[in-house]
């Protein structure tokens, strides 16, 4: 169905109709499901939503695993809860990439195929509990940042999504920092445990911000789309000089030794991530590359007979429906 579509609107891209498509976003319109809308602007579409929907759902599994190892029961019900909401998050996303004609189970057959990719993070594992407040101080961290600005998207279904998304990741990364500041502030044991849960997760938060603006293929298209609001490094500087401070509170030490404030360009100077293990880890050769999409297609072939039900389910209601007489 999809690959039908795409094909029937390279036909319709004539120039005229582009520069008035142009024009409405220049003006800040918000396109709608129903608006026309460029072959390329639909396909930068469903690879962002597809892949940000795909990194909310594979994000569960990482954090699911501590869920039952949490210390206390109420540290279980939070996590399980937090668990819950990316659930949610990967549906909102999954329906508001739906409206661009590509089904959920065409986006799900392209994860496994590895057409498409989720967030490099994921596939790092997570060793002790510290882990769980680094992924909700750090990850989610870089998460809304790079989401918040995605309420100001052109594409209305993706704008209003990020909303709730924001939201509820605020609340996630709080969570994450309150898990910091309790082991940092605890015993010996307890702040080691946050400090490498720091250093092993730092790096590979900068890099989920995506590769460097001058080797990011899509950047520029995007952003005049405004598919994407902010470039990559705008956003990883960001990130940077709201994370040291934060760090130093803790009393954690951020794996840096060229980290510096800099007076001159009013943010903080840092070390670059190794882009080598970004590109190697979104090609497959990540700690957790294998475990993580062997998780996912356990869950969709454990899953067939659910939707084999649901199918026929609704096959024999809608047999029951009488056809109006014309």
């Amino acid at each position: 169905m999809y690959a039908q579509m795409i094909e029937s609107e390279v036909e319709c891209e004539d120039p005229q109709k582009l520069k008035e498509f142009q024009n409405r976003i220049d003006a800040g319109d918000k396109i709608e499901p129903q608006d026309w809308m460029p072959n390329g602007y639909r396909k930068t579409l469903i690879r962002q939503i597809g892949q940000h929907a795909h990194s909310e759902i594979v994000g569960q599994l990482p954090e699911g695993n501590w869920i039952t190892r949490a210390p206390t029961l109420e540290r279980k019900a939070i996590l399980l809860a937090k668990v819950q909401d990316e659930a949610g998050h990967g549906l909102y996303l999954y329906c508001a990439a739906e409206t661009l004609g590509v089904s959920r189970d065409e986006l799900t057959e392209m994860l496994l195929d590895e057409r498409m990719k989720y967030s490099s993070i994921f596939n790092y594992p997570t060793l002790t509990w510290a882990d769980m407040g680094a992924i909700g101080w750090l990850v989610d961290g870089a998460a809304i940042m790079n989401q918040v600005p995605l309420q100001r998207t052109s594409y209305g279904p993706y704008a209003r999504a990020m909303i709730r998304i924001c939201k509820e990741e605020s609340f996630h990364q709080r969570q994450g920092f309150d898990i910091m500041i309790k082991m940092a502030k605890g015993s010996a044991e307890q702040k080691h445990m946050a400090q490498d849960a720091l250093n092993r997760f730092w790096y590979p938060a900068l890099m989920m911000f995506g590769p460097s603006d001058t080797d990011s293929v899509h950047s520029v298209q995007s952003m005049a789309w405004k598919i994407k609001m902010n470039t990559n490094d705008e956003l990883r500087q960001k990130f940077v000089d709201q994370t040291a401070p934060q760090a130093d509170l803790l009393g954690l030490t951020i794996p840096d030794a060229n980290l510096e404030w800099d007076e001159h360009k009013g943010g903080y100077n840092f070390t670059e991530p190794d882009w080598s293990e970004f590109y190697a880890v979104i090609n497959g050769n990540g700690p957790c590359n294998v475990e993580r999409l062997a998780a996912r297609k356990k869950a969709w072939e454990d899953g067939q007979w659910v939707r084999d039900g649901l199918l026929a389910n609704a096959e024999k209601h809608a047999a029951k429906i009488p056809v109006a007489a014309e």
